[in-house]
């Protein structure tokens, strides 16, 4: 049975979510392998409206295991409070298992992350102050705090202590802010343990064992390709790695067991925080799609960048991921359009470019070459087969495939948990 990566391919908020939900019945095991509670999956189930941000989209799965693996960085009073959100609209969450090598989320490094943010000014990176960033950073640092370090009295005090020595500095003579008390967040931190015991094990061994015996695996990405934090628009990105290859670093499951990448590309394009975005529509038709799309964050609320599909950019993500297959979503938001433009290539300086240009800069001064594709006014949302689809939506379905290089095995044409075309399986 196969290992299988669901990544988005854009810049987050494609529906991966909903396309991780649609396999849940398939798989075994579902674990997020990068970022933390910075982002979120909506799931819609019949009347039910599920925001989740931290724990996998398989804790609404009966009898899958939700995974939280080591790649993540875990804010446990998020947790606790998503797993009680949860508890209390009657899902069972009692299978929740987490990395003991996955990083936490102290309470000064949302401190830093937000007085950071605001010390930059016009030159703000957009992130959602949640401490994610430094807590990645410590991690690369080697004074971050571990899971399983939680377990350790006096190695837990130690490694705070030692955070602390320099952030303290940081605080007091760059920002004007008091110092933190180590025993404070100690304490803090200690008062997890009971509760978080129970789910803690070696969720690389756990996850292989799984594989071994024939069981599916569902690798759930955060963020997405153009927020990875090596092949993203950088410095516009997140702090983790977040294409399909991050699925086995932040698992510990090889690569060579890895059997697919469904990609999921949004039938338009969206953007939260700053960075690049060369498809951005500024008026009408981009307040068009935010209404018709629900274009807001699920975790911080804010409303997103709009534009058309980006052809240079779908392209690069389904090279970077290797990908096997596009889950392509939010179809149905297209309807009404007499046309629309779809971005073939950029044009920077008078140069055309069909594939993604290496520079930043040049990215921040492309501009789109659009080709039209003729709309639909057919309400699709309860279409369940490609035939039956208009004709201009399967003509836009297919040119999508075409200009990303890869089968769109998978149609979003509402925003239901059924409400979906498959075109091919992804497992089987």
């Amino acid at each position: 049975m196969p290992a299988i990566v669901v990544v988005g391919a854009q810049w987050g908020d494609e529906g991966k979510g909903k396309a991780t939900d649609l396999l849940g019945p398939d798989v075994d095991y579902v674990v997020k392998y990068n970022g933390g509670n910075n982002a979120g999956h909506t799931v819609v189930i019949g009347e039910d409206t599920y925001a989740l941000h931290l724990l996998p989209s398989g804790i609404l799965t009966p009898g899958v295991t939700p995974v939280i693996g080591n790649g993540v960085v875990v804010d446990l009073e998020v947790l606790f409070q998503e797993i009680d959100a949860l508890a209390a609209r009657g899902i069972d969450t009692s299978r929740l298992v987490v990395s003991a090598n996955a990083h936490v989320i102290p309470s000064y490094n949302r401190t830093i992350d937000k007085v950071t943010e605001r010390f930059l000014g016009k030159r703000q990176i957009g992130t959602t102050g949640r401490g994610i960033g430094p807590t990645y950073a410590d991690k690369m640092t080697r004074v971050g705090i571990r899971v399983q370090d939680l377990f350790d009295p006096p190695i837990l005090r130690q490694k705070v202590e030692g955070a602390l020595m320099g952030k303290n500095h940081l605080l007091v003579k760059v920002y004007n802010r008091r110092a933190i008390d180590p025993a404070e967040i100690v304490a803090e931190l200690e008062s997890y343990v009971p509760r978080l015991a129970p789910m803690v094990a070696d969720t690389a061994l756990l996850l292989n064992d799984a594989l071994d015996r024939g069981q599916t695996v569902l690798f759930e990405g955060g963020q997405a390709t153009m927020l990875d934090v090596d092949h993203g628009t950088y410095p516009f990105v997140t702090s983790s790695s977040a294409c399909a290859g991050g699925a086995a670093t932040g698992t510990g499951v090889g690569p060579t067991r890895i059997d697919r990448v469904a990609a999921v590309l949004k039938a338009y394009a969206t953007r939260v925080g700053s960075g690049p975005f060369v498809t951005e529509l500024d008026d009408a038709d981009g307040q068009r799609l935010r209404k018709a799309g629900g274009e807001y964050g699920v975790t911080t609320g804010r409303p997103r960048r709009c534009g058309w599909f980006d052809a240079p950019v779908a392209r690069y993500a389904t090279r970077i991921n290797g990908v096997t297959d596009i889950v392509l979503t939010k179809l149905d938001v297209l309807t009404g359009w007499e046309e629309i433009p779809v971005c073939v290539a950029y044009d920077v300086d008078g140069v055309r470019h069909d594939q993604l240009p290496v520079s930043q800069s040049d990215i921040h001064h492309a501009t789109p070459i659009y080709e039209r594709l003729p709309g639909w006014s057919q309400d699709i949302t309860g279409v369940r087969a490609f035939a039956d689809l208009p004709a201009a939506a399967q003509r836009y379905v297919e040119a999508v495939q075409d200009l990303a290089g890869q089968r769109v095995s998978v149609i979003g044409v509402g925003p239901a948990r059924d409400a979906i075309v498959v075109r091919h399986r992804l497992v089987g």
